[in-house]
């Protein structure tokens, strides 16, 4: 076997096993963290700056993915969601020793909050805040047990063979054809009422909404679905206020820590 046979080999495996759950792909996590910065206050806005040593919101918010193919990071897998019966609450279930994106953010937190952590606890920690907090706005990430959030639920998109956690990840998002600036400024626009109240939400209300919308999309295919214009048209000005939940809730939850 050749070496660059080898190399290809090695980079299909990663493609494949890190594209099972890949969290509203880059783009939805790029939508979200500029959403975020759009509504950070100055002190958080320095804050950051510093921990990230100038680099964006928008430009770490696809890390905690990234660090997936690395082993050493695979305690963190099992953070990107929470699964459970779509009838229960998340207050009433028995939580998983290993962790789930409930758990991670608030972790997440503690760590921010604790001004005992380290400078390399603080850049860690708020990079998977940044990602977590887009990861449980993607509503199949609040999904069911049996199916793993829609992984093992096979469906067509446009005629091509997939699975409905991917196209809620990814494919809804990258068949509208717009960068993430673009698709950040498509987004519903809310009275500073609305806004005020997706502020102060707890991550209860994130998780029950997530689960809400599963529960629609988990009745409205069956095995092997063809989905395509109509499916994406009927879901994507849910999906878009997703996204900017996701934003809204982020810097609000940053700028509580910063400030």
């Amino acid at each position: 076997m050749t070496f660059k046979l080898i190399i290809s080999l090695i980079l299909l495996f990663n493609f494949f096993n890190n594209s099972e759950i890949n969290e509203w792909g880059q783009t939805g996590h790029r939508v979200i963290a500029k959403i975020a910065q759009q509504y950070l206050n100055d002190n958080t806005r320095d804050s950051i700056n510093k921990i990230l040593n100038g680099k964006s919101l928008v430009s770490v918010s696809n890390f905690a993915d990234e660090i997936k193919s690395d082993r050493k990071y695979d305690k963190y897998k099992p953070w990107h969601y929470v699964n459970m019966n779509l009838e229960d609450n998340y207050e009433d279930i028995v939580l998983n020793k290993k962790g789930d994106v409930v758990q991670a953010i608030n972790y997440s937190i503690d760590i921010l909050n604790n001004k005992k952590s380290s400078r390399n606890e603080r850049k860690f920690y708020l990079k998977l805040l940044i990602h977590f907090i887009g990861d449980i706005h993607q509503p199949l990430h609040v999904g069911r047990f049996k199916d793993r959030g829609g992984n093992d639920i096979k469906v067509k998109w446009f005629g091509k063979s997939t699975n409905l956690h991917r196209v809620w990840d990814s494919q809804i998002i990258d068949s509208h054809q717009m960068s993430y600036t673009e698709l950040s400024k498509d987004l519903p626009i809310l009275t500073l009422r609305e806004i005020n109240k997706i502020k102060n939400d707890s991550i209860l209300i994130w998780v029950k909404e997530s689960q809400n919308l599963s529960k629609l999309i988990y009745s409205d295919v069956i095995s092997e679905s063809n989905l395509g214009f109509h499916y994406k048209y009927k879901y994507l000005d849910k999906l878009k206020l997703r996204l900017l939940k996701g934003g809204i809730r982020l810097a609000s939850i940053l700028n509580k820590i910063f400030s």
